[in-house]
């Protein structure tokens, strides 16, 4: 009888290994589309998806790296240049966690928190009108201003590439033309 309470233990302590070590990581790997949201509803965060809510019943992990308590709505972004450590947000009321990592604000009020400022000073904090506030993962970057960006880039090699071709004898002055490449370069390799 000891044996087989013994050998029983020991294979749920085996069975259930696994998923110990999936939550001391953070959260287990959910899969997403794009209109998956995990939203901060009622003081815990639930999966809204094609209008339908589904209470969580274990941490997330994000595809992205972006890791979500269910209990108490800590969000956990992955490390950075600009945040070496990541960096930890906790969800309000209303406020949700996007497929790619991006966190939506319900209030001005919630994203002056999140930021560490104090919400008494936020415009339109006490206003029943007011902008969605987002918070983004690491090397988040909306394709449309990369575009924009990459665009310049390739005017701006194209000028450096007149200036050299001159056929002039002493080396023409780009300067001005690498500074702005530079300030380019660093809004395309910075997390937005």
């Amino acid at each position: 009888m000891f044996r087989f309470l013994l050998l029983a233990s020991l294979a749920v302590c085996l069975a259930t290994a696994p998923r110990l070590a999936a939550a001391q990581d953070g959260g287990f790997p959910v899969q997403t589309t794009a209109n998956t949201r995990f939203l901060m509803q009622n003081g815990e965060v639930v999966r809204y998806e094609n209008g339908q809510t589904t209470p969580l019943t274990q941490n997330v992990k994000l595809s992205t790296g972006v890791k979500i308590n269910y209990k108490n709505g800590i969000v956990e972004m992955p490390a950075d240049k600009i945040n070496p450590k990541g960096k930890k947000i906790t969800l309000r009321e209303g406020d949700y966690v996007r497929a790619d990592g991006g966190v939506v604000f319900a209030t001005p009020g919630s994203a002056a928190a999140a930021q560490g400022k104090a919400a008494a000073g936020t415009p339109g904090a006490n206003s029943a009108r007011y902008d969605t506030y987002v918070q983004r993962g690491p090397g988040f970057s909306d394709p449309s201003i990369q575009m924009g960006l990459l665009q310049k880039k390739v005017e701006l090699l194209t000028q450096k590439v007149q200036v050299l071709s001159q056929g002039r004898t002493d080396m023409p002055d780009t300067k001005s033309i690498d500074d702005q490449m530079a300030q380019i370069n660093s809004q395309l390799n910075s997390p937005k």
